[in-house]
């Protein structure tokens, strides 16, 4: 009976122990709460950061304070209620941060692509170039009236097949032999523009350029392929041909020419406000040493395009 007794008072006294060492309910619920929200801050973590950099913690777990003998001691679970509330806020503030974050990103995204659209129509071959100052030393006179001179061989023209008529007028404009082969090429496409067979026009000016380019006649030709385009209602084809003679020739006796023709074609364009650039221009590089004609030609156009 009495080892009875002293089995039993030791079970007793076991269980009492177990209870005393086992953790609260609470605190077990505390440490599950905190396990999850680290958990959660390193997911946001590896999304905010997706090449692992880590985020330095804002809020860290206090350390252990030391107590003065008689004062009073926190309990686990205050401690581990202060935690769960920091790492809550925290994960709050993240969160906030990265759904601003993505709004921002797409904003971005969405001007890069309106800026993309904009650019891509800016070069395309359709749309009139904005004129800008070239880098010269000094204005230099314009000659009014393109000099007729003696080309080469005509290119064929791009165009539509043309009529056994046609061919037959064609092949009536005389084509210049000087021995200067380059003047040659502009004087017949100049033949060409004046007889009003504007395809057939371009494609001599357009192989002109291309094969004297840097030759002294260039600028006379490109600014005669504008104009034949121009006439032949194809206003920006003539304003990107109008642009390169003035940007690539600045000094060449018919820049100012291809300038004041780009404002017209422009205008046609319905663009007037480049329009008005683009005299503003013409005036701020050659000024006084415009001729008549082209001033005139400038005022008119001023004048149409409503220019302040």
């Amino acid at each position: 009976m009495r080892h009875v007794l002293f089995a039993t008072s030791a079970m007793a006294w076991s269980a009492l122990l177990l209870l005393a060492l086992a953790p609260p309910v609470s605190a077990q619920t505390v440490e599950g709460r905190v396990d999850r929200l680290e958990k959660e801050m390193r997911a946001v973590q590896r999304k905010v950061f997706p090449a692992g950099t880590p985020i330095e913690a804002q809020i860290t777990r206090p350390t252990t304070p030391t107590i003065a003998p008689g004062s009073p001691s926190s309990s686990p679970i205050s401690d581990l209620t202060a935690r769960v509330g920091a790492l809550e806020s925290q994960l709050s503030s993240i969160t906030g941060q990265v759904e601003e974050n993505s709004f921002k990103l797409k904003q971005l995204e969405e001007a890069f692509n309106r800026y993309k659209a904009d650019t891509d129509a800016r070069l395309a071959p359709a749309e009139a170039p904005v004129a800008v100052r070239p880098t010269v030393s000094a204005p230099v006179a314009a000659d009014p009236a393109p000099v007729a001179a003696k080309p080469a061989a005509p290119k064929p023209a791009a165009a539509a097949p043309a009529s056994e008529e046609r061919k037959t007028a064609v092949a009536a404009i005389e084509r210049p032999d000087t021995g200067d082969a380059a003047q040659d090429a502009y004087t017949y496409g100049f033949r060409l523009w004046d007889a009003k067979f504007y395809p057939e026009a371009q494609g001599q000016l357009k192989a002109t350029v291309d094969k004297y380019g840097t030759a002294s006649v260039a600028s006379r030709a490109a600014n005669l392929l504008g104009r034949a385009y121009l006439d032949d209602g194809k206003p920006a084809l003539a304003s990107v041909a109008f642009y390169e003679n003035y940007q690539k020739r600045p000094r060449g006796d018919r820049a100012p020419d291809s300038l004041a023709y780009l404002g017209e074609a422009l205008i046609q364009l319905k663009k007037p406000a480049d329009a008005c650039k683009v005299y503003a221009e013409l005036e701020q590089v050659y000024g006084e040493s415009l001729s008549s004609s082209l001033r005139g030609m400038m005022a008119q156009g001023r004048t149409r395009a409503k220019c302040s």
